[in-house]
């Protein structure tokens, strides 16, 4: 009986070793799992596949990108919210999935503040206003103009209820007294392809989508929704200088872990990011697809996503932006 003891005793003591020896592993000690909550095709899929490889050499580990797009970013969020805060599964949401959705849907399985740990606000995203070719206009003016005299035959498309783009759209509708329909979309990606073919007529989202078929012909620019000109097409105007006071649209994503997410795991992590956006070749890549690089602390990320919902849950009510 006492042998019998004694070795369970040891078992017990070998098990407590073994399971602090792998306890004590240093963080990464496998693949990363960063979930991007939208199609391949948009800004957030494209801004993870330009750092993917970079980061998994800064970590040590794999980065692997998972697509899990639906419901304006909500349905990658959520399963993010509820994972383990072990930093083996990440999010890199938006203005939707992490700010806007806030005031547009009046259910959400997760709450932005309370169910994630701020890492970095990554970067902002250069929104610009494309028509299809089929419509005859040139200008934001025209663009007025035509949609008076043609009320609810244009349609705009949008990443989803409750994206930027939707947002966008709806405040454009709202500071012109124009009439337009909207059809949301799973993800940028869905969108564009939709515009190119011309079942929808315009839309109002980012460029690293847009721009490389308004440059081939198949779409025309109009204006960008920044509060100044681009710096890569300064030919364009703003859409308030060219007749819309007011007008403002920029996108913006962020990285972000489950609640809870421990101090030295947030660092390692931010680290990382920071010292692959400094890169160069990183940020040429970004810039040159409409990205300007943010890069902040937690802590200023964390401020900011605050205030983003608060100035766009208001938008959202002002403008009567909403879905059940």
């Amino acid at each position: 009986m006492r042998n019998v003891r004694s070795l369970c005793i040891m078992i017990a003591a070998l098990a407590c070793i073994a399971a602090t020896q792998a306890f004590a592993q240093p963080y990464p000690s496998k693949p990363i799992r960063l979930v991007v909550p939208f199609p391949p095709g948009g800004a957030v899929d494209f801004y993870a596949r330009v750092v993917q490889g970079p980061l998994s050499e800064a970590l040590g580990q794999q980065l692997v990108i998972d697509n899990r797009a639906g419901a304006s970013g909500m349905i990658g969020a959520d399963i993010v919210a509820k994972s383990a805060p072990d930093g083996y599964t990440l999010l890199l949401g938006n203005i939707a999935s992490l700010a806007t959705n806030v005031g547009i849907y009046s259910k959400m399985s997760y709450d932005p503040v309370k169910d994630f740990t701020p890492i970095m606000h990554t970067v902002d995203v250069n929104y610009v206003l494309v028509v299809h070719p089929s419509v005859p206009v040139h200008t934001v003016a025209e663009l007025i103009a035509y949609a008076k005299a043609n009320p609810g035959k244009l349609s705009y498309g949008s990443a989803g209820s409750g994206s930027l783009p939707h947002l966008a759209g709806e405040l454009f509708k709202s500071l012109t007294g124009t009439n337009m329909i909207h059809v949301p979309y799973k993800g940028g990606g869905p969108m564009v392809t939709d515009l190119v073919g011309g079942t929808v007529q315009l839309v109002i989202a980012d460029q690293a989508n847009l721009m490389p078929f308004v440059k081939s012909g198949k779409l025309r620019a109009l204006a960008v929704a920044s509060p100044q000109r681009s710096a890569l097409y300064p030919e364009l105007p703003t859409i308030a200088e060219a007749g819309v006071p007011g007008f403002q649209a920029v996108a913006w994503n962020g990285l972000v872990g489950p609640a809870g997410l421990p101090p030295d795991i947030v660092k390692r992590v931010h680290d990382a990011f920071a010292k692959v956006m400094a890169m160069p070749d990183v940020r040429q890549r970004l810039v040159a697809g409409g990205l300007d690089p943010v890069g902040d602390t937690p802590d200023a990320f964390g401020r900011f996503m605050r205030s983003e919902i608060t100035k766009w849950s208001k938008i959202s009510k002002d403008v009567g932006a909403h879905v059940d």
